[in-house]
């Protein structure tokens, strides 16, 4: 069984015990978490809402925060002598999923 949600404007595809990575999110670690259902899909059997499913709630628990990968910035104008570099980390809040339904 799988389900699409939607969280941080992206959308997740998941199933029970997926570990995945959303955008930061204002929950404290250990904390219990709900998403709404975009769709469900159990086989060869799908529902899909419009927008979403009532009653169908996707489970989580919020394991922590943390940053992803730096990725490197670098500006530069070709024969000014101007040349920026700059790094960033993206903040991320990390989800396991315990429960569809």
């Amino acid at each position: 069984m799988y389900a699409v949600i939607v969280t941080g404007g992206k959308q997740y595809r998941v199933s029970e015990g997926d570990i995945i990575y959303v955008e930061k999110l204002d929950q404290e670690a250990d904390s219990k978490i709900s998403f709404d259902v975009l769709m469900l899909g159990n086989g060869d059997s799908v529902e899909v809402g419009t927008p979403t499913l009532a009653g169908a709630k996707v489970e989580g628990k919020v394991l922590g925060n943390v940053k992803g990968e730096k990725i490197m910035i670098y500006k530069y104008k070709s024969k000014k002598n101007y040349h920026r570099r700059a790094g960033h980390r993206q903040t991320y809040t990390k989800v396991e999923i315990t429960a569809i339904g």
